[in-house]
This record gives C-alpha cells, sequence and structure tokens, in this order.
C-alpha cells in the first residue's frame, strides 16, 4: 500500500514559438492548457482557434510589463 495511492502523472511535449523570449523552444506542460518554455522558463498558455497559438500566462496577481523588446 502507497502513501498516497495510485498517482498518474503525464507531460506533453510540444514544439512552438516562445511569445516572451520570440525563440523556438520545446514546451513542457505543467497543466492541461499551461506549458513552461524550455529556452526562458515562461509560463505560457496554449490558445486553440483554428490554429495552435501561445499566449503569455498571467493570473489575478501576475504584473504585467510593456517593453518593445524580448525579456532575455
Amino acid at each position: 500500500m502507497t502513501t498516497f495511492g495510485k498517482i498518474d502523472l503525464q507531460a506533453q511535449v510540444v514544439n512552438g514559438e516562445c511569445p516572451v523570449c520570440t525563440e523556438k523552444s520545446i514546451f513542457i506542460s505543467l497543466h492541461k492548457t499551461i506549458y513552461r518554455c524550455t529556452t526562458c522558463g515562461s509560463d505560457i498558455e496554449q490558445k486553440i482557434n483554428g490554429k495552435i497559438s501561445y499566449m503569455p500566462y498571467v493570473t489575478p496577481k501576475s504584473k504585467l510589463e510593456l517593453t518593445d523588446e524580448p525579456k532575455t
């Protein structure tokens, strides 16, 4: 018998262009639609609306900075 019972972990790994660092990168799923960029470490949200696109993931407590240059 285990302490936590049966644990089912599944991660998805996908390719795409990160909207934060603008690099072609690999994304690893943290949640069903939330991914982390392996290049810059930013969390992004997958949007599906005719095509798959990625947007920076923000929470109600997140601060957004608007800049002309990508974050490095």
